[in-house]
């Protein structure tokens, strides 16, 4: 289901209710603006992201989309996707963990500061995706799997060739080859369901 806006958001997620909503009042008293992209509350500042909040199976997190720049306030602060992610950093909590505005407003606020000041990582240039010897075979057998394929964008594309790539016995890449088949027809990312979680 597509969420319209920020407490929309909250009131699905009623098991993390109190934790988004104490999140996201939080963030509405500083200078930042909400949306909904990526199914999520994303908070931006002169039409930058800033930061976003989401909730998820065991835990709720707010995540800073430059975060890797944050000098002063970094102790809560972890790579959610380490080797992965240049600039993104978040903060998690989990069921019982008290969340601490005047703790968390200072990472906010620099957050912002860097945003006025235009400081940002400007992302790497993605690298080429190789497309393995299973894959391309699969390609050969269904034009259409192709031509989605195609469509797709450059960094989903390699996420799909990676994760075929990276599996070591033949019989594992072909059953990854079968089960994300349908999902690059669709036109989805191979981690487009962790992101609206």
């Amino acid at each position: 289901m597509a969420v319209k806006n920020a407490e929309e958001y909250i009131s699905v997620h009623r098991h993390w209710e109190k934790e988004l909503r104490q999140l996201h009042e939080m963030i509405l008293s500083t200078d930042l603006k909400p949306e909904i992209k990526w199914g999520a509350p994303v908070y931006t500042f002169n039409d930058k992201n800033v930061v976003g909040i989401g909730a998820f199976k065991n835990h709720v997190g707010i995540w800073f989309f430059n975060g890797a720049l944050l000098k002063e306030n970094t102790a809560l602060l972890v790579n959610a996707q380490e080797g992965k992610t240049k600039a993104l950093r978040q903060i998690r909590f989990e069921k019982g963990d008290e969340i601490k505005t005047s703790a968390l407003l200072p990472y906010i606020k620099e957050a912002i500061q860097n945003q006025r000041e235009g400081k940002e990582i400007k992302p790497v240039r993605i690298k080429k995706v190789v497309i393995s010897e299973e894959l391309a075979e699969a390609f050969l057998n269904d034009p259409g799997l192709k031509k989605s394929f195609d469509k797709l964008t450059p960094g989903k594309q390699g996420e799909y060739a990676d994760y075929i790539t990276e599996a070591k016995r033949p019989a594992t890449k072909s059953s990854r080859i079968e089960k994300i088949s349908p999902m690059i027809k669709k036109g989805t990312g191979l981690h487009d369901k962790y992101k609206n979680c």
